[in-house]
């Protein structure tokens, strides 16, 4: 069958045959794959700056967005049906029994580092047409969401931040939640900054949970990303025409900045912005580039007297899976024409090269591997 696979020896990707997986253990899925969505990351791997092949294979297959529909089950699998629509996971747990996260099926915070991840470390990922996996890692979508469901995995990184956001600052008595989960109405501020997938997506769970949201990107508005923001109810902020000092002084006390570009230098920046009793959240990972140079005495003395949290978010757990398929279909309720466009196109597996080598274009491009 089709897929597309990077040979790290050898720096090459390529489209190759790959073999046909079938379902061995009774708790086995087999799932046809229908979208996956590229992304940053799969365009790293394509310049072979990480991305590890599974043991005794020579090639790694990428892809770990995906969309799929069961067409087979083992005898003892009871979470999907044949005919399901699902996401599945991306990471799988260590081996090693001391781990009490992964043992905890919380891989995401897994201590040792030794997880595998379907697509970028030790596993083959999606970008093909069957995959056959555990039942345990299948998250079902409803049938309503199927053109826009390969959006859930990038969702996923927004899901898990605000969770986070919400579980540190119950420590404050100003963010004790009107209900669980919920704070109250347009009480707090954030910042996202970079409008690609990650931070679109960001923004929109933001708008779902009542901040009042800043956009901050370079493009210079009106442009299509800027017409998707203010279309969400949020404010899109270029910063060809607004600094960042501008930027705080419209904002007001900055409580959440979303950070969803992987450039270090802009976050440590608007990190010195960050108001009193503040959360600064990191999703992107910066490429390898020279040192840069930073304000830590600001940095530290603000943490201290400003009762400031800085943390770093990845990957995702079934609990977050699930907030995801259920916030994006709020999204689609809410803003049905802004979640589309997310979407810039479908395009054949074999087109994969041009969109994982070109210059990246649009918001989010899908491989639409079967129909």
């Amino acid at each position: 069958m089709k897929a597309i696979a990077v040979f790290p020896n050898n720096k090459t990707a390529d489209l190759i045959n790959h073999e046909t997986p079938k379902v061995a253990a009774p708790t086995d899925v087999k799932v046809r794959i229908l979208d996956v969505g590229i992304c940053g990351t799969d365009r790293e791997i394509c310049t072979f700056e990480y991305g590890t092949p599974p043991a005794g294979s020579d090639y790694l297959v990428i892809g770990h967005e995906s969309l799929g529909e069961v067409v087979e089950v083992g005898p003892s699998v009871t979470r999907v049906k044949v005919g399901d629509l699902v996401v599945p996971m991306v990471r799988r747990p260590c081996p090693h029994a001391e781990c009490i996260a992964c043992r905890a099926g919380r891989q995401d915070f897994c201590y040792t580092g030794d997880f595998t991840e379907r697509g970028i470390s030790g596993r083959h990922g999606f970008m093909t047409e069957l995959v056959v996996d555990h039942e345990q890692y299948m998250n079902v979508v409803p049938r309503a969401l199927r053109e826009v469901a390969i959006l859930v995995e990038p969702l996923t990184i927004a899901e898990k931040a605000l969770k986070q956001i919400f579980q540190v600052q119950m420590r404050l008595p100003w963010a004790a939640p009107v209900e669980p989960g919920r704070m109250a109405r347009n009480s707090h501020r954030a910042v996202v900054l970079g409008a690609g997938p990650v931070g679109l997506l960001g923004a929109m769970t933001l708008r779902v949970a009542d901040f009042d949201t800043f956009v901050y990107s370079r493009e210079p508005a009106p442009n299509a990303k800027s017409q998707l923001v203010e279309a969400i109810g949020a404010h899109y902020v270029s910063s060809t025409t607004d600094s960042i000092d501008q930027l705080a002084a419209r904002v007001g006390n900055i409580d959440v900045v979303y950070e969803a570009t992987g450039a270090s230098s802009l976050s440590f920046e608007v990190m010195k912005v960050l108001g009193t009793n503040g959360v600064f959240v990191f999703t992107g990972v910066p490429g390898r580039k020279a040192p840069i140079q930073v304000d830590t005495d600001l940095i530290m003395r603000d943490a201290v007297l400003k009762n400031q949290v800085i943390f770093g978010t990845v990957n995702a757990g079934r609990e977050t899976f699930e907030d995801a398929i259920r916030d994006l279909g709020i999204f689609m309720q809410r803003w049905p024409a802004a979640v589309r466009g997310l979407i810039t196109g479908r395009f054949p597996i074999e087109a994969s090269r041009d969109l994982l080598f070109g210059q990246p274009t649009g918001i989010k491009n899908v491989i639409a591997v079967s129909s």
